[in-house]
């Protein structure tokens, strides 16, 4: 009887075994995930963030929320209290504290300052959130900062199925920044290596281990190896650096011999270049509260939940930020790009003038001998090897006329921005910071670039006693620039419609940087006093490599003359070049 009952219960479970095996992971349960978010002053983020948040495609009633918030002097609390009301019953539960008073550190000087205080004050908060998760069993802790956008819906999943103990998504900037290192200094710095670029920019796609991630970093509570992880500088053996959160965490991994991993095999989402602590010092707080930065996502606003719309209507500031105008440069058929710039600038709290380009796929010759335009004799893209494009003759024009406008009616200071530029976050306290010291410094220019492609940044060098300014070299773009009214009479003095080439090597040209002398020396006073913001303050919205870049001036026919290509021919030689690019 008991060899028959044993036969049964044998047979019996050898059965749920198989089935338990023909079941696939999709009948499962999700792992739990417990999501730690720290928030201060980061109204200006925080409905874009916590809409991006809840849009990730990920259970929600398998996520827990740890959420500290605390040292406010904006609304980031009522945002906070308001979503958490709409959006927070959803998730499996919530674990929130909010705390105002005081508004400041002791030894704190601003917001964007860092003493000691604030960093052990973070390191208290992020090692609770640890402890809390493991004490909870939860499967994964995600810690998360405001100061990022998850765009990529199935970043969690992704990240999951890595099956690392440790790994973070890579987010983009509109620069070189971003959530992780490549290399770290002896004094547990940032240290640039060649590895970093080529991660960031995506040329190289994958999964990488490198010495420091952060920002969003999700850890497998596991694997037994995770309880060695740490925030607290007095744990990690022989540890001599900063009280410095990230630092601390990447040493305790270190010592524990746990890989750090950082993933740029998908787009995932952004991150927001933190401010200098001397960029917003000496500004009022009410300037502070009311920063406006401006998001999209692949060219597009970013989706604000309809809960939040109340915290991000447009800016009740509208200004020229001590400019004597700001403007423009749009053509009259990019109707999409003339109604994202006024969606951006109006987020920016920015009075513009929208100037109409030049249409160059509309120019005849006889258009071009009306407005008394001669080609450079012999010019050549540098790149391409093929003659001025209608789009390039278009583009000078209308730069053109905006350095005419500026010198008729007397302006001493204006802003010429294009309508493919993607602001930086912040935009108007680094332009702010940007004027003031051009006045502090008391140095005389002509043109300050806000955006530009670098061609050789190892021949530029730091303006003397500045911090946000840069002599340039030769560049390409004119996404962005200052001009003065002197710097708009130098450039028309010039007599450029004489012997026109595009409007990014003219410039060079007039500062004496450009690399071809046989251009520069057709004109004679090649003495514009020339500037750069560094770091910059508006990007392109797309690169050439990336899907959906369309450019007015090189995707043009070009002017044919005696010594120049076909255009048939030309337009063939620049396709082959951009493959092998």
């Amino acid at each position: 009887m008991m060899i028959a009952m044993s036969v049964v219960l044998w047979t019996a479970l050898t059965l749920v075994v198989a089935l338990a095996g023909s079941i696939d992971d999709d009948h499962r349960k999700s792992e739990t995930v417990f999501v730690a978010i720290l928030i201060r002053n980061k109204a200006h983020m925080l409905p874009y963030f916590l809409s991006a948040f809840e849009s990730l495609d990920y259970p929600k009633d398998r996520m827990h929320l740890w959420i500290r918030s605390d040292h406010n002097v904006d609304n980031s609390s009522q945002i906070l209290n308001k979503w958490l009301e709409t959006s927070g019953a959803v998730y499996h539960s919530v674990d929130v504290k909010i705390d105002d008073e005081p508004n400041k550190y002791d030894d704190e000087t601003g917001p964007a300052h860092w003493p000691y205080s604030r960093f052990q004050h973070i390191v208290d908060l992020r090692e609770s959130a640890l402890h809390a998760a493991r004490d909870s069993w939860a499967d994964y802790i995600w810690f998360l900062d405001c100061d990022i956008l998850i765009i990529n819906k199935l970043t969690i999943k992704h990240l999951i199925r890595k099956k690392f103990p440790v790994v973070a998504p890579m987010l983009k900037s509109d620069g070189l920044y971003s959530n992780f290192w490549c290399g770290m200094t002896e004094n547990y710095y940032y240290k640039r290596t060649p590895d970093y670029a080529p991660i960031v920019e995506r040329k190289n796609k994958g999964c990488y281990q490198v010495p420091m991630i952060h920002s969003s970093v999700l850890i497998d509570l596991r694997f037994q190896i995770t309880n060695n992880l740490t925030f607290r500088h007095n744990l990690v053996p022989n540890y001599m650096g900063p009280v410095d959160d990230i630092i601390i965490f990447a040493m305790s991994a270190n010592f524990s011999s746990i890989p750090l991993h950082i993933c740029n095999d998908e787009i995932y989402g952004y991150i927001t270049i933190p401010l200098e602590k001397d960029s917003i010092l000496e500004m009022d707080i009410h300037q502070l509260t009311n920063i406006k930065l401006e998001i999209t996502v692949n060219n597009d606003p970013l989706q604000i939940s309809s809960n939040l719309s109340e915290f991000v209507s447009p800016s009740t500031l509208m200004d020229n930020m001590g400019l004597d105008n700001i403007f423009v440069i749009n053509l009259a058929r990019r109707t999409e790009r003339r109604s994202r710039m006024l969606y951006c600038l109006n987020e920016l709290g920015l009075n513009t003038t929208f100037i109409e380009a030049t249409d160059g796929r509309a120019l005849t010759e006889a258009d071009l001998e009306f407005m008394g335009v001669k080609l450079m004799p012999g010019y050549k893209d540098p790149y391409y090897k093929r003659p001025i494009t209608k789009g390039e003759i278009g583009c000078f024009m209308s730069h053109y006329r905006i350095w005419e406008k500026t010198f008729s009616e007397g302006l001493d200071e204006v802003l010429v921005l294009e309508d493919d530029v993607r602001f930086e976050p912040y935009f108007r306290i680094k332009l702010h910071t940007l004027l003031k010291e051009l006045r502090q410094l008391n140095v005389p220019w002509d043109l300050v670039y806000i955006g530009r492609k670098a061609l050789n940044e190892n021949d530029e060098s730091r303006l003397e006693n500045s911090k946000f300014l840069v002599r340039p070299g030769y560049s390409y773009w004119t996404l962005g620039y200052l001009l003065s009214g002197r710097g708009a009479k130098k450039l028309l003095y010039a007599d450029p419609l004489q012997k026109l080439l595009p409007v990014d090597e003219f410039l060079p040209i007039m500062f004496n940087r450009h690399p071809q002398a046989e251009w520069s020396e057709q004109f004679d006073e090649r003495d514009l006093i020339a500037l750069s913001a560094s770091p910059l303050l508006v990007y392109p919205i797309r690169y050439t490599s990336e899907d959906g870049y369309v450019s007015d001036t090189e995707d043009s026919v070009t002017v044919v003359t005696n010594d120049s290509l076909t255009t048939a021919a030309t337009n063939a030689a620049r396709d082959e070049i951009k493959q092998d690019l």
